[in-house]
């Protein structure tokens, strides 16, 4: 197990440090100037000499000094506001984990009922089944608008401006979790299918074992790996989503920080949030792929 464990780790590191090669590269090959963006502005009252000074700063150290100001947690300052990355990433980064939190575990409630509805109904089975198709299929921004056309204006159930903190997470959280729970639903329900033609199913329900018991004790515990797969990869991509959900809803979150640093050019920031995602992604296939071997001793063998 501890081999295991250390291999994962290894390949979890050699990813974050690729990623990291890949966004420094490509936002430092990227057209325009966020400093003439930024600060050649009459308003703002400065000289040349003081803009190839600022310029000075931002440019300085270049791929290496960057590298190990991030493994020390020292992101570097914003071009757009000045301020220091890790702050901005600390403001926006709560919001988005509880955006975040409450559409993957909704995801996972809608993919588990899909899935499991279809096994034990066989005359529905094949409307349940077209179900995830048509989830993964919706865009997520004509999703946002939808539900606030239906359930604020129309229905007024959820308001627009204002109420609670659940009230404002309800048509994000669909908005987020409606795509993202169709692919779990479709391995999901293959994986249960494929595990029901299994030899040990007709002798355990030989014994006078129950369809629900079969499936709850034995059925859904071998459909588990593929999914958790899944699942982990659906998890990783939220971060992505929610620069959408979060530019539809106006929630200050990383997904607007994202936004706002792309129309500012403000590379040191968007290289934050590059990194940011992927370390979330690396973290919850790792968790993933350690609870592999929980489930099945073997593959840690």
């Amino acid at each position: 197990m501890r081999k295991y464990l250390a291999k994962r780790v290894g390949q979890a590191l050699l990813v974050l440090w690729a990623a990291f090669t890949a966004a420094y590269l490509l936002l430092q090959a990227m057209p325009g100037d966020s400093i003439l963006i930024k600060f050649q502005n009459p308003e703002l009252g400065l000289s040349p000499e003081q803009i190839a000074q600022i310029r000075q700063y931002y440019d300085a150290g270049g791929y290496l000094h960057t590298v190990l100001g991030f493994v020390r947690g020292d992101f570097g300052y914003s071009v757009d506001t000045g301020t220091p990355v890790l702050e901005r990433l600390a403001e926006g980064l709560p919001e988005t984990a509880k955006l975040a939190g409450a559409a993957f575990v909704l995801a996972v409630l809608l993919a588990v009922l899909i899935a499991v509805a279809a096994s034990h109904s066989s005359r529905l089975r094949g409307l349940l089944l077209a179900v995830p198709a048509l989830f993964i299929s919706i865009p997520a921004f004509w999703l946002g608008i939808l539900l606030i056309q239906v359930f604020s204006f129309r229905l007024g159930l959820v308001p627009v401006i204002g109420g609670s903190e659940i009230q404002q997470l309800v048509l994000p959280v669909l908005t987020l979790a409606v795509p993202i729970s169709a692919p779990i639903a479709q391995v999901l329900a293959r994986s249960l299918d494929q595990v029901f033609t299994q030899p040990f199913v007709p002798v355990v329900a030989a014994k006078g074992a129950s369809r629900s018991w079969i499936l709850w004790r034995h059925v859904v515990r071998n459909a588990l790996p593929p999914t958790l797969t899944v699942a982990g990869l659906t998890f990783g991509e939220l971060i992505a989503g929610s620069v959408v959900t979060e530019t539809v809803f106006g929630r200050n979150g990383i997904g607007r920080l994202t936004e706002q640093a792309v129309n500012a050019q403000d590379t040191p920031v968007l290289l934050a949030v590059v990194v940011l995602a992927a370390t979330v992604f690396v973290l919850v296939n790792l968790v993933v792929d350690v609870l592999f071997p929980v489930l099945d001793p073997r593959l840690a063998r």
